[in-house]
């Protein structure tokens, strides 16, 4: 018997057994006819690999100014390990590229996950009603960005990044249903439910386009069903645009 080509690929066939142990878990526990009770880890900062997998994005891109750095910050007695995006942000527009009209951004998201045998490595949060981050703001304006794998690439669906302890460690739970879809920064309509079976990528943006420096410390991203005790719920907090053409507003949610 010979091996399958496909399989020789560095990684392919560990990444493809992940994959099936995960369909078998989810056959096993019945999990498509019920609610899953566990959490479901996205991306986990403690492990320093998860950085290599992960993008940073800036106007710089553009000629831009604004400065903007992922990196891993190993545990201590103090802290636990995990990833700090920081940076600095310039609304200083490029003298040599006058087409170049709006400065003042700096973003990171994962890369574009590995395929399996299987076909694209995408999350299926459709199961869960929660989008879970572990975090410790500055108090700066942030989004989370979600992109699903749909016909209309440039689509993200975004929503605030509500925190109320600046400095503090906070978990924060984001309904996927309160996510609003957005082209270019600009709300789409009609609205569409996110494609919650296929998300392609998460990740953090910094919009407000305040000049200076900005500090964000991310543990862990996840999807979860159980909003634990002194976890920060949060509703809807899209309502107000923040005069550049991406969602805002203020958070109505709760402490539960």
């Amino acid at each position: 018997m010979r091996t399958s080509p496909l399989l020789l690929v560095p990684g392919l066939a560990r990444r493809s057994l992940e994959e099936f142990k995960r369909f078998a878990k989810i056959a096993i526990k019945q999990e498509g006819l019920t609610v899953p009770a566990a959490p479901y880890p996205l991306l986990e900062f403690g492990d320093p690999s998860t950085i290599e997998a992960c993008k940073t994005m800036s106007d710089a891109d553009i000629g831009g100014y604004s400065q903007v750095s992922l990196v891993h910050i190993p545990g201590s007695d103090i802290t636990p390990s995990h990833a700090r995006f920081y940076g600095s942000i310039s609304t200083e527009l490029p003298t040599n590229r006058p087409h170049i009209q709006r400065t003042g951004y700096a973003a990171w998201r994962n890369r574009d996950r590995r395929g399996t045998i299987f076909g694209k490595s995408l999350w299926d949060v459709d199961p869960y009603a929660y989008l879970g981050l572990r975090v410790k703001s500055d108090g700066r304006k942030y989004f989370v960005n979600v992109q699903t794998e749909t016909i209309v690439p440039t689509d993200l669906h975004q929503h605030r990044l509500y925190t109320r302890r600046p400095g503090e460690w906070e978990t924060i739970l984001i309904k996927w249903s309160d996510f609003v879809r957005t082209n270019h920064g600009v709300v789409v309509e009609p609205q569409m439910e996110m494609l919650r079976q296929k998300v392609r990528t998460i990740g953090i943006g910094l919009i407000d386009r305040i000049p200076g420096p900005f500090d964000l410390a991310i543990g862990r991203i996840w999807a979860t069903n159980n909003p634990d005790n002194g976890q920060t719920v949060i509703g809807k907090g899209y309502g107000e645009g923040n005069g550049e053409g991406n969602v805002g507003g203020k958070a109505e949610g709760k402490t539960i």
